[in-house]
């Protein structure tokens, strides 16, 4: 929030939407704030905040030079093709206009990742084409939005280890859905218990409490 320094009467995009509640915070600051997601379910929730937001695919923002900020926060690492995003932010914002955001950055859940990868292969399965994450180094996405005529002023990966409020076998069936989806349901089970007994060594600490490996990229960036 200190980053996007929201002014009353901005307009400004929130890209990645979700339920809403960030972009609640952000119209608190008197601003008109519009959200975008790809998600149905998640944009219902954010309606029933009375919020403005719209069904759209962050690679396919039709919006033309109307808004003075864009603000993002755990979206974009959903987000292949991050050229196409981005050319779509460009378009989006007014000459001057912010791109603000955070999202995962180089090494977030790399253990998961990894283990993931590891045990597709096992099954037979290429993990390339199913891995739904695209986690940019700063330098790589720094590289990215100058080629866009952006403007870096603050970029920085910040290693964020955070506590599952449960076992990670429900983290994996939120998150991991399109690495289990490429095995056959029957294996389906068996697949997310190999994954979570060879993560069992890595993440989960003496008391049985399991810690994800997040890394998050944090930037600010001005066309």
């Amino acid at each position: 929030m200190q980053l996007l320094d929201a002014r009353p009467g901005e307009l400004i995009l929130d890209l990645g939407c979700g339920d809403g509640a960030l972009t609640e915070r952000v119209a608190s600051y008197r601003c008109t704030v519009i959200g975008v997601d790809s998600s149905l379910p998640q944009l219902e929730a954010a309606k029933g905040r009375g919020l403005n937001v719209v069904l759209m695919d962050g690679r396919q923002l039709g919006f033309q030079r109307r808004f003075d900020a864009v603000f993002t926060n755990a979206a974009l690492h959903w987000m292949k093709m991050p050229e196409t995003v981005v050319a779509g932010v460009t378009n989006s914002l007014k000459t001057g206009g912010r791109f603000i955001g955070e999202f995962g950055g180089k090494g977030n859940v790399e253990q998961i990742r990894s283990t993931l990868h590891d045990i597709l292969r096992m099954h037979g399965i290429d993990p390339m084409p199913i891995d739904p994450w695209y986690y940019p180094s700063p330098e790589e996405y720094s590289e990215l939005l100058s080629k866009f005529g952006f403007i870096v002023s603050y970029m920085e990966l910040i290693p964020r280890p955070t506590k599952l409020p449960g076992d990670i076998l429900g983290w994996l069936e939120v998150f991991a859905q399109p690495f289990t989806q490429a095995v056959a349901e029957p294996e389906r089970p068996s697949f997310l218990q190999e994954v979570r007994d060879q993560l069992a060594t890595r993440l989960r600490d003496d008391n049985g409490n399991w810690v994800a490996d997040y890394v998050r990229l944090r930037f600010k960036a001005t066309k």
